[in-house]
């Protein structure tokens, strides 16, 4: 079954799973809004990979489906605040063909407000695109146009197929990459997109011989590291850490951390804290939250097990300024709909808080993304499903 399709499936068994424990408590909420319903539409559906923000504190994502003219293959939107509202454009409808379909990870937002992004099938050979928008030129010009898509690259297969994950710039703002098939031996690539006389180019940086299915895209460190995540592979195929590190004219992939011989399986990426350290999130048999500390080598530590039977984080964490981490869960929570938590520590131990638990109904439904904070400390996302038109909402929490 596509992974894709499989996820799908889990979401309708949240629905049952609501109907069966409407008499369970609401877990403790902060103030909770829905910023849009998405209508299936020319809005689109489905926004399964999350918000990324601007400096301005304007949401761009993208929705795996819907479209203008019925097109079912998913977008690219804007939410502005305008006064008390929240105001969609739909920057970008994806028509297939060499144009891109189905995407399924955020936008990246570049220093001058260029959006990159990456679709999942569409492009050459049906194996995915790397793409960028920009408002168009003419003036005057309409806040609610269209901005100009350009299809930076076109996956072949050979170099990768099936990009996934976030997308991150270096200093030179070159773009680096995931796929989760394709390669040499079709488990996925590690990839640098380069831009030179006029000129995009992709580089393999790894092509995965184990089907080892690189997930979630890279995070750097200072020396120019790049570290993620396999979702299968590993010493005993339940997935693994990795980093890759430059060496002479090519980079050497070690795995930092590999279970031994039970259901892991990391998807959602990595994210880094200032003094390097590096967490994560597992999905299955209710999911967990790890760490990796870099002293005198890597030190596993899992910080929290929800210790559930439904579905854990599937995203990134993110962490605010006291080290506090946030995420999301697609079956957990009150209502087997999931939630939205905080892992806070004190004296030694990560506890656990709830500050949103979904119903399942126009509240959304089975959030699979990852969270943003604005300047206020407000908190952002997207459920898959669920809201007034079951085709996904965005949502804010407000502390």
């Amino acid at each position: 079954m596509h992974r894709l399709t499989a996820l799908f499936v889990i979401s309708t068994l949240s629905l049952i799973a609501f109907v069966l424990t409407l008499g369970a408590t609401q877990a403790q909420a902060q103030t909770f809004t829905v910023l849009h319903n998405f209508t299936g539409g020319a809005d689109g559906a489905l926004p399964m990979a999350g918000i990324t923000m601007d400096a301005a504190g304007n949401l761009y994502g993208t929705t795996s489906y819907g479209g203008a003219g019925g097109t079912d293959l998913g977008t690219v939107f804007r939410l502005k605040h305008s006064g008390p509202n929240w105001i969609l454009t739909t920057l970008h409808t994806f028509v297939g063909g060499a144009d891109g379909a189905y995407p399924y990870g955020r936008v990246a937002i570049a220093r001058d407000g260029t959006l990159y992004g990456t679709t999942t099938e569409g492009g050459s050979g049906g194996s995915g695109t790397i793409y960028r928008l920009q408002p168009s030129a003419a003036v005057p010009r309409s806040a609610l146009a269209p901005w100009n898509e350009t299809v930076l690259h076109r996956f072949t297969g050979s170099d990768g197929a099936s990009p996934q994950g976030d997308l991150i710039f270096d200093r030179s703002g070159n773009i680096y990459g995931t796929t989760q098939q394709g390669g040499s031996a079709g488990g996925g690539v590690i990839y640098e997109l380069a831009f030179s006389a006029g000129n995009w180019t992709e580089t393999v940086l790894y092509s995965d011989q184990g089907y080892r299915t690189p997930s979630g895209g890279v995070v750097f460190d200072g020396s120019g590291n790049l570290y993620g995540v396999f979702e299968d592979g590993g010493s005993h195929g339940d997935g693994a850490v990795y980093e890759l590190s430059p060496a002479g004219s090519g980079w050497t992939e070690q795995i930092l951390y590999g279970p031994g011989g039970e259901e892991w399986n990391p998807l959602g990426g990595l994210i880094m804290d200032p003094s390097g350290n590096l967490y994560g999130t597992v999905p299955g048999f209710g999911g967990g939250v790890f760490e990796l500390t870099h002293t005198n080598g890597w030190i596993f530590n899992e910080l929290y097990d929800f210790g559930g039977s439904g579905e854990g984080p599937m995203d990134k964490l993110v962490m605010d300024s006291a080290g506090n981490l946030y995420g999301t869960t697609c079956q957990d929570g009150d209502f087997g709909s999931g939630g939205v938590f905080e892992l806070v520590l004190s004296n030694g131990t990560w506890n656990e808080r709830w500050l949103h638990s979904f119903t399942g109904g126009n509240d959304g439904n089975c959030p699979m993304s990852n969270l943003v904070f604005d300047a206020n400390g407000n908190l952002y996302g997207t459920t898959s499903f669920g809201g007034t038109y079951g085709s996904g909402v965005v949502f804010e929490i407000t502390p």
